[in-house]
């Protein structure tokens, strides 16, 4: 953030001073919410959550050098303090203990406000915004933009999928006046989520990707998650002005979001009407793409380091926000293909010494997501694995589909697992392993049985600890084994172990 006294924080956030001795004290630090990891001249965050309350941790945020702490009462060190209204609803806010006195949503909504007068004095200084939203792909696109855009100059991107109410704006703070470009997610889980996030930190790019089914249960329609994704281009500013709206061409719902926007389409896809597109995509052993980039600026060979079909797309969005900011095509070409995954547990692909290869996917699902990677274990079984491990007679590597509950689709959670099921089995998938006894996994595991998938082909496990015990007892080497799961399921343990047990490689 750029540095702020701490009266100039307190009139950003609309709060009071507490227990401060000079109100000239300067914030030179990172903003923290976590008393640990705050270092000298930082500011710390005190929210209360589920297990602790961050008011009871300011003495130790003081002690390791906090400047103040934002909080909701006094804490009997130097605070900035910001009364909780119980008329604040800040999205996000509940989750925080419930929030019932609407201290976290005070809290929350001061941590906006101070992101938003630090950014906007840096963009006014030459600060690129990019903001990316849609249902699936956010974090892996905003890795690469961040690898496309580091090249010309000092990235701020969030780690993982930091792209709610916290993470949002805590991100925003880390970018200062050496920072060049601010890459930001923004997810949602209603209508007016994403405006209130772009009203933090205002994007002068803003990428869609794609409108599927995350999140159904919370929106009810598909109808309502384009609306909400939407949010990101009518928030940008008009063409004149800067503004580009980076659409998928290939998604009719994002397309259509060209009508809402003021600011230059910029359109990307693999269709020949698409003003990025790629050409050519051909898949390794691995279901890393190579393609052509092609676009008015010229054209240029990129073969991906990352993992799936469906990453050509997310590396054409990040091509186009790197071209817009500057970058050459041969630039965005060198840069594409020298990114590596650096967002843990997606798409995280290993081998151990005994050729069994393991796809970490299991930080987050939903039905869109969850086909690509089957996609992309369907590719990846028709190649030979690695240190001599023979091919199997039929001519494809066993494969295992390991897949954990899809959370947040409300009344279609039992047809979607259903459906998953089936994929699986159409996908050819050898071994689908369905984990949990909820009345969901039961449906994906009776949908792969329907499907054709019979016998021991479809399995129905308790657990994770049941998952992996089957794993282990039954992998045998050159199998390929998916794990995929929503975050809350904690699935990577799967995974995790399976790596451990014999050792791996990339």
């Amino acid at each position: 953030m750029i540095p702020m006294t701490l009266a100039q924080v307190a009139d950003a956030v609309g709060g009071r001073l507490a227990d401060v001795p000079d109100p000239h004290a300067k914030v030179t630090g990172t903003v923290e919410f976590d008393s640990r990891k705050v270092t000298p001249g930082g500011l710390f965050l005190a929210l209360r959550g589920a297990r602790s309350d961050g008011h009871d941790h300011a003495a130790a945020a003081a002690e390791a050098g906090a400047v103040a702490v934002l909080a909701a009462r006094a804490v009997g060190v130097p605070a900035i303090v910001v009364e909780p209204r119980p008329d604040l609803v800040v999205a996000g806010a509940a989750t925080f203990d419930n929030d019932v006195d609407g201290s976290a949503a005070a809290v929350l909504d001061a941590l906006g406000r101070l992101a938003g007068r630090s950014v906007t004095e840096l963009a006014a200084a030459g600060l690129d915004v990019i903001g990316v939203t849609g249902s699936s792909g956010k974090t892996s696109t905003k890795d690469l933009i961040a690898a496309v855009l580091r090249p010309l100059g000092p990235v701020v991107a969030p780690p993982g999928s930091f792209n709610n109410e916290l993470g949002h704006p805590w991100t925003a703070l880390h970018a200062d006046e050496s920072t060049r470009s601010l890459v930001l997610e923004l997810s949602a889980r209603g209508v007016g989520h994403i405006r209130r996030l772009a009203e933090i930190a205002p994007p002068r790019i803003g990428v869609v990707l794609n409108v599927g089914t995350a999140h159904l249960g919370e929106f009810g329609s598909r109808e309502a998650i384009a609306q909400a994704k939407g949010e990101l281009v009518e928030s940008l500013p008009a063409a004149a002005d800067g503004g580009v709206a980076v659409l998928n061409a290939d998604d009719t719902r994002v397309a259509a979001m060209a009508s809402r926007t003021a600011a230059r389409v910029v359109t990307v896809g693999l269709s020949a009407s698409a003003d990025i597109r790629a050409a050519d995509v051909v898949l390794d052993g691995e279901a890393r793409a190579a393609f052509t980039l092609e676009c008015a600026a010229g054209s240029a060979p990129v073969t991906l380091a990352v993992h799936g079909e469906h990453q050509v797309g997310n590396a054409l969005a990040a091509a186009a926000v790197g071209l817009e900011c500057g970058a050459s095509v041969p630039q965005v070409a060198a840069a594409l293909s020298a990114a590596h995954a650096s967002s843990a547990r997606r798409m995280d692909v290993r081998t151990r010494p005994d050729a069994v290869t393991v796809i970490n996917d299991s930080y987050n699902a939903n039905p869109d997501s969850v086909r690509a990677a089957l996609r992309a274990l369907a590719a990846m079984s028709r190649n030979a694995p690695e240190h001599g491990v023979p091919m199997p007679p039929r001519g494809k590597r066993r494969t295992w589909a390991v897949l954990g509950e899809m959370a947040e689709l409300g009344d279609d959670a039992i047809v979607e697992h259903d459906a998953i099921g089936r994929a699986a089995v159409r996908f050819d998938v050898s071994k689908i392993v369905a984990v949990g006894s909820s009345r969901t996994m039961e449906a994906l595991h009776k949908g792969a049985v329907m499907e054709g998938s019979w016998g021991d082909e479809a399995m129905l496990v308790a657990d994770a600890d049941a998952a992996l015990a089957l794993l282990r007892a039954e992998v045998e080497p050159g199998d390929i084994v998916l794990v995929k799961a929503s975050q809350a399921v904690g699935l990577w343990s799967v995974a995790e172990s399976l790596l451990a047990q014999e050792g791996e490689h990339r």
